[in-house]
């Protein structure tokens, strides 16, 4: 989705900007990063890209900026009593690089959820880490609250002009390097990043467009914009754990919503696509927030050409475990892995009959269980070269009268369905009925028993697939007997847990498959 903001025209708060970025005081800590030229998405997509390389700073991201920025700019006896922040990491490695080039205490709040690789980076520096919540909102309000107990200065990690302003230094290196660009791709969370690059661009060039990017799960700005105020999401989606922010910072709503151009969101496939991108052009492989620009910048370009367009790369943090899934979601995210369910005659020759449609085709899986005497359904996983090819497969299927559904954005499918072994559930009576739902929750020891005790034991539970994503959350594909005629009942239950469950009961993949 791509967001039109219609700026207030004037620079009522963002006018103060200008100097502040002039003089952030980053330089101490952080590098002056390169612009890459990149050949490889240059090539794809008909249009000159670029990568402002903030993955390559110190700690392996541009948050070193801002908060130095801040802590440089304490009083004397600020920086003898100490600093306190939050984190769901690269801010954290910020803080704790600053203070240790000031030789200033601090103590820094993190999720349960953050990577392991980001909890040790930042204690290796020095600082001393306190673990809290399953995200970052759940931290910051205990840090906050830890930060007026210990009369300690609090360092936000976007919504403070300091941070705002040292952050903005990555929008003057690149406008120092290059001002003729047609498009900045600036990643959001908080809003720092975007509010700091949006301020210097609107004011120092009339060209060159800055578009902020969020992913689908956690679009805390575009939310914003809609309502005209900030608001608050009821869920945030924790896959790209260096952008779930609950609410847009109210310094960077401000300055936003004057000098930047529009916002697009991406979902959680198009990010994994964007982070083999971004490896197979600077062989780093980025954090999922850290492609989240490029994300963005490839769906703009999808529909212009000749232009000059660049991303922020903005970290390469990334947790080791989680590579596999982003392996396995980039296919799709880049339109190439389709996943059908094909129905085919429960007779000898079927399967050879099937197999030969698709020829030289490669086939990524291939799922079947007998269910009954006459039809059974496969789930197929097959690469195509483009959408022209996917049109031929089709055409040849619905030729040799295989009936067929496109699963390949449905989100049971992939989460689920191909990683299952079972089949129809076929001992109910007349009397039961059985109701589908998936949620997601925070990985963190005891994550499943304690969701499981949440649960309780008065609904007997028919269906369960919990897929660990070597991440900061789990999903989990649950199916539950329902015998009440009046189905409230477990609506009512599942709103009083501390999970939010979407149901699921009308899925294609599920009717085809499980149900």
């Amino acid at each position: 989705m791509r967001f039109k903001i219609k700026k207030t025209g004037s620079f009522k708060f963002s006018k103060k900007y200008l100097d502040l970025i002039s003089n952030s005081k980053v330089y101490d800590v952080a590098i002056n990063t390169p612009i890459t030229f990149a050949a490889n998405l240059s090539g794809k997509l008909g249009n000159k890209i670029f990568l402002k390389r903030e993955d390559m700073q110190p700690v392996f991201s541009f948050k070193i900026r801002g908060a130095y920025n801040k802590i440089a700019n304490l009083t004397r006896e600020q920086k003898k009593l100490g600093v306190l922040t939050a984190s769901a990491g690269n801010h954290a490695q910020g803080v704790a690089n600053a203070c240790k080039k000031l030789k200033i205490p601090c103590l820094i709040v993190m999720p349960v959820t953050t990577p392991e690789i980001k909890i040790k980076s930042v204690k290796s520096i020095g600082a001393k880490v306190h673990l809290f919540g399953d995200n970052y909102d759940q931290a910051s309000k205990k840090a906050f609250q830890m930060a007026k107990e210990k009369k300690l200065e609090f360092i936000e990690a976007f919504d403070d002009p300091m941070t705002i302003a040292g952050q903005g230094t990555v929008g003057k290196e690149i406008f120092d390097k290059d001002d003729s660009l047609d498009v900045i791709f600036v990643p959001v969370g908080g809003g720092g990043l975007l509010a700091g690059v949006g301020a210097w661009a609107a004011q120092t060039q009339s060209k060159t467009k800055v578009y902020g990017v969020e992913v689908e799960d956690s679009a805390c700005l575009v939310e914003a914009l809609k309502a005209d105020r900030r608001v608050k999401l009821r869920e945030v989606g924790l896959f790209a754990d260096g952008v779930a922010v609950e609410q847009i910072g109210k310094h960077n709503f401000d300055v936003i919503k004057e000098c930047v151009d529009g916002v697009i969101t991406v979902s959680i496939d198009e990010l994994c696509a964007a982070v083999k991108d971004i490896f197979e052009d600077t062989r780093v492989l980025s954090e999922p927030a850290g492609a989240l620009a490029l994300a963005g910048l490839k769906k703009y370009a999808s529909k212009i050409s000749n232009k000059r367009l660049l991303a922020i790369s903005s970290g390469a943090n990334v947790n080791f475990e989680r590579l596999s899934y982003i392996v396995e979601r980039s296919e799709v995210g880049e339109n190439r892995e389709k996943l059908l369910s094909i129905k085919i005659p429960e007779k000898p020759g079927s399967f050879l009959k099937l197999s030969r449609i698709f020829g030289r085709s490669q086939i990524t899986e291939f799922n079947y269980r007998l269910s009954d005497q006459s039809i059974a359904n496969v789930l197929v996983g097959i690469k195509t070269e483009n959408e022209e090819a996917f049109k031929k497969l089709k055409h040849k299927l619905s030729h040799n009268k295989f009936k067929f559904t496109d699963l390949t954005k449905n989100q049971i499918s992939n989460d689920h369905l191909r990683h299952m072994v079972g089949g129809h559930k076929s001992i109910f009576s007349e009397k039961d009925s059985e109701r589908l739902f998936r949620c997601q929750f925070p990985v963190r020891p005891g994550a499943l028993v304690g969701f499981l005790k949440d649960f309780g034991a008065k609904w007997n539970i028919s269906l369960f697939h919990y897929r660990n994503l070597g991440a900061a959350f789990a999903n989990v594909l649950i199916g539950i007997e329902d015998r009440v005629k009046d189905s409230s009942a477990l609506d009512k239950h599942l709103k009083s847990l501390d999970y939010s469950f979407i149901e699921e009961t009308e899925n294609s993949a599920y009717k085809e498959f499980l149900k």
